[in-house]
């Protein structure tokens, strides 16, 4: 039984690789350009860390940290005078 567990828990981490993958994609600025896209994206990846949060897959722990990241706002650099 525990054996069958871990083969569901190993197909379910590729499963999401392969749509961490997909929203990292998505999330691409050509891409997601109107609010309600960034809006959507911004569900996607929620949704994706949700699920992440119980893998013991570091790639599914990792994809889920990048795309965290990748909604957090820019901060840029002003030169001053």
């Amino acid at each position: 039984m525990i054996e069958q567990i871990d083969k569901i828990e190993k197909i379910i981490d590729e499963l999401l690789v392969n749509l961490g993958d997909m929203v990292m994609r998505l999330a691409h600025p050509h891409i997601t350009r109107t609010r309600e896209e960034r809006e959507a994206l911004a569900r996607s990846v929620h949704q994706f860390s949700v699920c992440a949060a119980t893998s013991k897959d570091p790639r599914v722990r990792q994809l889920a940290e990048d795309l965290e990241d990748m909604l957090k706002p820019r901060l840029r650099l002003v030169a001053s005078r």
